[in-house]
Formats: structure tokens, C-alpha cells, sequence
């Protein structure tokens, strides 16, 4: 389960915060971009909910990463 975590001796921590990196700001855009999205088919835009719920999901998908990430396979390199 935890095969590429972070605390790992094996798991380059630059190359994890990198890629952990990288996926969180794709899940604050893809998040965003949903929220702005049924927000304005409701008919109102609310840029608090917005930024919260983009950085509340960035911060989650960060602490997911910390079990481990495919891309940090230790054993490819």
C-alpha cells in the first residue's frame, strides 16, 4: 500500500515534492474550473467557494500523495 511513500529511504523527497507538486496544482485547476462550472449553471459565482473548495482540494491531494505516487517508482531508476 504505502509501496512509494514520501518517508520512504528509497524515494527521492525532491523528485516526490516535484511530482506531488505538479499534481496538486492540477487538481486546484481541475477543481476550480468544476466549481466556476456549476456555479454558473446554478447562476451565481461565488469566488469564495471557488478558492476554498481549490485549495482545500490541493491541500488534500497532497496529503494523498504522501502514501505514494506511481511516477516516484523507486525501482525504474
Amino acid at each position: 500500500m504505502f509501496k512509494n511513500c514520501v518517508f520512504k529511504v528509497s524515494v527521492d523527497t525532491k523528485k516526490w515534492m516535484k511530482k506531488a507538486g505538479i499534481r496538486a496544482i492540477k487538481t486546484v485547476a481541475q477543481t476550480a474550473v468544476a466549481t466556476i462550472g456549476t456555479a454558473t449553471a446554478l447562476g451565481q459565482v461565488d469566488a469564495k467557494l471557488v478558492i476554498s473548495a481549490s485549495i482545500l482540494s490541493g491541500i488534500l491531494s497532497l496529503l494523498t500523495s504522501i502514501a505514494g505516487l506511481p511516477e516516484c517508482n523507486a525501482e525504474d531508476e
